[in-house]
């Protein structure tokens, strides 16, 4: 538990890195950059994977900076890895500015933009808008849960598969790591579905409350494979009602339990890079393998290790001798599947050093070769805890007829001091090493995961480049501001585009008082045009994810207007800051 502990305390501090995506563009129709005679009918994209759409899929701003509307976002006929949309007719000549964002195959969201121009490009070439992709708090609390499901995974899916296989003959102490990797997965996977549409729009977690939104995201791939296996741990609930695991467990229980586990994989293999990529049906056994291999060893290790301590009868070495063949089974099929998708993410040899995946895998292989070496002094303890009971065993000789039968030796009840006390305690101090670095690459796990592929990495490399920067004619000012209590000072950048009479968007970024990005709980922008006894008109910024913006702010006449800009950095702290802002025609 205390491992688990620091375990969600890294990940809660060490969890607000950018997001790694996992789709690709790989190319557009029209193409950016691109000039063309006429105006399209249709706006076109192709990824190196297929990818989810979303309702805002698309955001395109004509020559003159005003939002284009949109057909709905929809996949082009029998492509999975595309993206369309309907252009209205009769569009101006000028260039065009194209944001996009879909979810990867994998689960993660994905966004860029790029720009084309209809008959000739505009004066001023436009640029895309600055991309923000998630927002830090839901992407933290996301990875979160998804750090928590892999190792109550290991740990729900391990300790049945030790109870039922190795036949401890007191099974008591492996109620409660059977109980906490149900509960916490069951806990940890209806989190990440009610997180899924903030995560999938880079939203404050405040938005999970938005029903429709949470109504899509159960549609697409990775809310159904969530669905899924909130359904398969409600069936696994009936299993851990029941009394526990009998020492010779019926083959019917054995089959449904591999079942079970089984679906279970399936749920993350589903969901993540085995569903997307090259040779998608092998890579999808292989990661279900992979996932169940280090379940019955990493899982399997917590509950030998409480068995050892906590049993009120000490296990005979036949049981840890059965965890020995078990866990030198799932370490040959980690081998093997680990080498397998090693060589599907990376592509190169050069991609162990030049690429993150890489390097990440990198540090996971060298933790992997503690964690084996551990497994080899355990082994070997193990060899000679087994080896006093057999030797007797053998050396046993008749007995005369109708004499009383010689009780079996033991391992259990050696003497205190005896050579077999000092192995068994040996042998916990390599278990508890062995669990201590299992943690540790079940970590490392978690974040190759969630790191670009290098082999998807390539072929991004080789996708069109978009362009970031503000869009055309915008207007861009900053305003400091200073609520008076230490830290509660800093600066709102803002871009208004195009700054002029009619539609406008408005963009807002906070920075702290050290010039890095800082989120603020709520942010209030309204202009007034006093000259003319108009407003006050309130923008309705809303939280995008690390800024706030607007599409729809409306400024009907030109003059000079008052823009009142109001920031609460907490509950009872708020600060408003005046500026002038000259709109034209």
């Amino acid at each position: 538990m205390a491992l688990l502990g620091a375990v969600l305390v890294l990940l809660l501090f060490g969890g607000v890195g950018p997001a790694s995506a996992h789709a690709a563009l790989r190319g557009s129709d029209p193409e950016d950059g691109s000039v063309v005679k006429s105006a399209p009918r249709h706006l076109t994209l192709t990824f190196t994977e297929s990818v989810g759409l979303l309702d805002d899929s698309f955001r395109v701003y004509g020559p003159d900076n005003r939002r284009v509307h949109l057909g709905e976002p929809r996949h082009a006929d029998g492509g999975s890895d595309t993206a369309r949309t309907g252009l209205p007719g009769g569009l101006a000549d000028g260039t065009y500015t194209v944001a996009w964002r879909v979810v990867s195959a994998d689960s993660h969201p994905v966004s860029g933009a790029f720009t084309f121009s209809v008959g000739k490009p505009s004066p001023t070439p436009p640029a895309a808008p600055a991309d923000h992709a998630e927002h830090p708090v839901t992407k933290s609390l996301y990875d979160t849960g998804r750090y928590l499901a892999y190792i109550a995974a290991a740990l729900l899916i391990g300790t049945a598969a030790f109870a039922a296989l190795c036949r401890p003959p007191d099974p008591a102490p492996l109620r409660l790591p059977l109980l906490t990797g149900w509960w916490t997965l069951l806990t940890a996977t209806a989190g990440l579905l009610v997180l899924r549409a903030p995560y999938e729009k880079g939203a404050s977690p405040a938005t999970a409350l938005d029903l429709p939104a949470f109504a899509d995201a159960l549609t697409g791939r990775p809310g159904l494979a969530l669905l899924a296996r909130l359904a398969l741990l409600l069936l696994a609930a009936a299993a851990l009602l029941a009394p526990p695991v009998r020492r010779a467990a019926p083959r019917v229980h054995l089959a449904a339990g591999a079942a079970l586990a089984l679906a279970l994989a399936l749920t993350w293999a589903a969901a993540e890079h085995a569903s997307a990529g090259i040779q998608v049906p092998v890579a999808m056994a292989s990661s279900v393998l992979h996932l169940l291999a280090t379940a019955c060893w990493l899982g399997g290790l917590t509950a030998l290790l409480l068995t050892l301590y906590r049993a009120g009868t000490s296990p005979p070495a036949a049981t840890v001798a059965r965890f020995s063949r078990l866990a030198f089974a799932s370490v040959t099929v980690l081998v093997v599947t680990g080498v397998y998708q090693s060589w599907r993410g990376l592509g190169s040899w050069s991609a162990l050093t030049e690429t993150s995946y890489g390097r990440t895998l990198t540090v996971k292989l060298a933790v992997t070769v503690f964690l084996l070496a551990a497994a080899a002094l355990s082994r070997r303890w193990t060899a000679l805890l087994a080896r006093p009971a057999t030797a007797v065993a053998e050396a046993r000789v008749p007995e005369p007829v109708g004499a009383p039968a010689a009780p079996p030796p033991r391992w259990a009840a050696p003497p205190p001091d005896g050579p077999d006390a000092l192995r068994r305690r040996a042998l916990r101090r390599s278990v508890l090493a062995e669990v201590v670095v299992a943690v540790v690459v079940l970590l490392v796990t978690t974040v190759l995961t969630g790191t670009l592929p290098a082999r998807a990495e390539a072929e991004a490399a080789r996708a069109p480049e978009p362009q970031v920067a503000g869009l055309p004619g915008a207007s861009a000012f900053t305003v400091p501001y200073d609520v008076g209590t230490p830290g509660d000072r800093g600066t709102v950048q803002i871009t208004m585009d195009p700054g002029r009479v009619g539609e406008n968007g408005l963009q807002a970024v906070v920075f702290g008082a050290d010039g890095g990005l800082t989120f603020v709980p709520e942010l209030r922008i309204s202009f007034t045009l006093e000259a003319k006894d108009i407003g006050p008109i309130d923008a309705k910024a809303t939280d995008r994810g690390g800024y706030w913006a607007t599409n729809d702010l409306n400024l009907p006449l030109e003059g000079s207007w008052t823009m009142r800009l109001t920031i609460r950095v907490s509950e009872v702290d708020q600060v408003s800051e005046v500026r002038q802002v000259r709109i034209t025609r």
